[in-house]
């Protein structure tokens, strides 16, 4: 299988989500040895701000397109084919400021494409195309908010991955900013939930 890796934190080896990140990439290679990895750090290398010069060029007939828009264009379909090419994706998100990183919010933007990513029935109903996914998101948060209306983080991330058609596996490390022992006791209890995870498991059926 084929892991896809999307890292998000501007701590770079400093970061707990790296440290979680790191850990499930050592219990993966244990279950499945021969896959391959791949790996995307928002945070060293973050996609550009997705703004209006990227919505026009999404939104430009492709034999319309100005050279930079094509370069826009061509950005958007290599993060979407290496979304859709991977059997396995996690993301690696730490928390900053009750929400998502910046970097990690314009990688979904650029990943949420109407009919290549998502489609709307003639009623209107959504349909996300990103099936047959395994999906983990590891978050490390400062404070605890887990399971209680403080967590935008979970919420927003279930929502937005199932809109594109992934139901994905939740682990969290709170209490990083809350003094050392409570940090490592966060960081422990986040890594035997990686360790508790059935990582060799076959594609899922699209």
């Amino acid at each position: 299988m084929k892991t896809l890796l999307i890292q998000s934190s501007i701590l770079g080896d400093h970061s707990h989500s790296k440290e979680l990140a790191d850990h499930f990439v050592a219990r993966l290679r244990q279950a499945d040895p021969e896959g391959a990895i791949v790996v995307r750090d928002l945070g060293r290398q973050p996609v550009p701000y997705f703004d209006g010069n990227t919505v026009g060029a999404l939104f430009t007939p492709a034999e319309a397109r100005t050279p930079e828009q094509r370069d826009v264009v061509a950005l958007s379909d290599a993060l979407v084919a290496e979304l859709m090419d991977a059997d396995r994706i996690v993301f690696a998100v730490p928390v900053y400021n009750f929400n998502l990183p910046a970097q990690l919010k314009s990688y979904l933007d650029y990943v949420a494409r109407a009919g290549v990513t998502f489609r709307y029935s003639a009623e209107g109903v959504p349909e996300g195309l990103v099936k047959g996914k395994q999906v983990y998101v590891l978050i490390a948060r400062g404070g605890k908010a887990e399971g209680t209306p403080d967590d935008n983080v979970a919420p927003y991330l279930r929502q937005m991955l199932g809109f594109l058609g992934m139901s994905a596996t939740f682990v969290a490390a709170e209490g990083m900013a809350m003094g050392e022992q409570l940090a490592a006791q966060g960081v422990a209890l986040a890594k035997q939930r990686i360790d508790a995870l059935d990582l060799a498991g076959e594609a899922i059926e699209a």
